[in-house]
C-alpha cells in the first residue's frame, strides 16, 4: 500500500486516481479497437466513454456513500473525495448501464452489440481500478491467517485499523500495522485482467449479440459473490449476504443469464446493420 505517488507543492496526487485514469484510457483504447462490431464512429465512442465515465463514477460514489455512510458522518465534504478510493462497482456499473441504454435508444445503435463491445473494456478498466484499490488500503481482505499470501498493510490505514497486529509491551501505546490480510484487491484484478483477455478474444464471433455481455454479467456476479467471502471491509450483512453479494445472487447474474438466453433478440433499438454503417463512415 503506498497511498501518495508524488506531490506538487501541497497538491498530493494519490496512486488510486492514476491508476483509475489508466483504466479508463485503456478501456478507451479497447473500445475503439472493438468498435467495428457495434458500428459505431469514432465519436460516437469517444461520446459513450465520456457519458459511461463519468455516470459510473457518481453510480460508485453513490453506492458507497449509502454503504458506508457512517465514515462520512461529521465531515460530508469528503464525499466528494473521490480521488481518496471509496467505489463500489455495482453502483457504477448500474448507473452507466441505464445512461448507456438511454444513449442507444436516442441515437438508434445496437445497444446488444454495443454491449459486447464494452464488456472486455469494463473487465480491463476495473483490473486497474482494483489495483487502484491496493494502493490506497480500500477494498481489503480479511486476516489471512497462516496462508502464504497474506499482506500486510501500515499502521493507521484502514486495513489496520479495522485488523490491527496485536500489541503487547512497550509498544502497546502504538498504533500497529495489519495483521497479514488476502489481498482481495490484486485477486479481483488478476481475475479481471484474464477475464478481459477472453471476453476481448470472443468479441464479435458470436452470430446473435449480446452473448459477451451476458458472459461477462455472469462471471462478475460469479466472482464478486465468491470475493466478498474475503472481503474484511464490509460492517453489515443482511440474511448471510453482503449488499453485493445480494446484487450478485438476486439481481446480476439473473440478468445475465437472460442476456445469454436471449441473445439477439434484444438490444435492437431499431439500429441500423452495423457493416452498413461502417461502409458509409469509410465513403465519407
Amino acid at each position: 500500500m503506498h497511498e501518495i505517488a508524488f506531490s506538487i507543492g501541497s497538491l498530493k496526487i494519490h496512486w488510486y486516481g492514476i491508476l483509475s485514469a489508466c483504466g479508463f484510457l485503456s478501456a478507451m483504447l479497447a473500445l475503439m479497437w472493438k468498435r467495428h462490431i457495434a458500428g459505431v464512429s469514432k465519436d460516437n465512442i469517444m461520446d459513450i466513454g465520456m457519458i459511461a465515465m463519468f455516470a459510473g463514477i457518481a453510480g460508485a460514489r453513490i453506492f458507497y456513500v449509502f454503504q458506508f455512510h457512517q465514515q462520512f458522518e461529521g465531515n460530508w465534504l469528503k464525499v466528494f473525495r473521490i480521488d481518496q478510493g471509496g467505489l463500489v462497482f455495482y453502483g457504477g456499473f448500474i448507473l452507466s448501464t441505464i445512461v448507456l441504454i438511454t444513449y442507444c435508444i436516442i441515437k438508434k445503435i445496437n445497444l446488444a452489440r454495443l454491449l459486447d463491445v464494452f464488456a472486455p473494456a469494463v473487465a480491463l478498466g476495473h483490473a486497474f481500478g482494483r489495483l487502484g484499490c491496493f494502493m490506497q488500503g480500500c477494498c481489503f481482505g480479511k486476516p489471512a491467517g497462516d496462508s502464504w499470501c497474506g499482506v500486510t498493510f501500515p499502521a493507521g490505514s484502514a486495513p489496520a485499523e479495522r485488523f490491527p497486529m496485536p500489541a503487547t509491551g512497550e509498544i502497546i501505546m502504538q498504533k500497529m500495522p495489519s495483521l497479514p490480510l488476502y489481498p482481495t484487491q490484486l485477486i479481483e484484478a488478476g481475475v479481471n485482467f484474464a477475464l478481459f483477455g477472453l471476453l476481448f478474444f470472443i468479441a464479435g464471433k458470436f452470430k446473435k449479440p449480446g452473448r459477451v455481455a451476458g458472459l461477462y454479467v455472469v462471471c462478475y456476479a460469479v466472482l464478486r459473490f465468491l470475493m466478498e467471502f474475503m472481503r474484511g471491509d464490509h460492517t453489515h450483512s443482511v440474511v448471510g449476504l453482503t449488499p453485493s453479494q445480494s446484487v450478485a445472487v438476486f439481481i446480476t447474474a439473473p440478468i445475465g443469464i437472460l442476456m445469454i438466453v436471449f441473445a439477439g433478440k434484444w438490444g435492437g433499438n431499431g439500429a441500423p446493420d452495423p457493416v452498413t454503417l461502417l461502409k458509409d463512415e469509410k465513403k465519407k
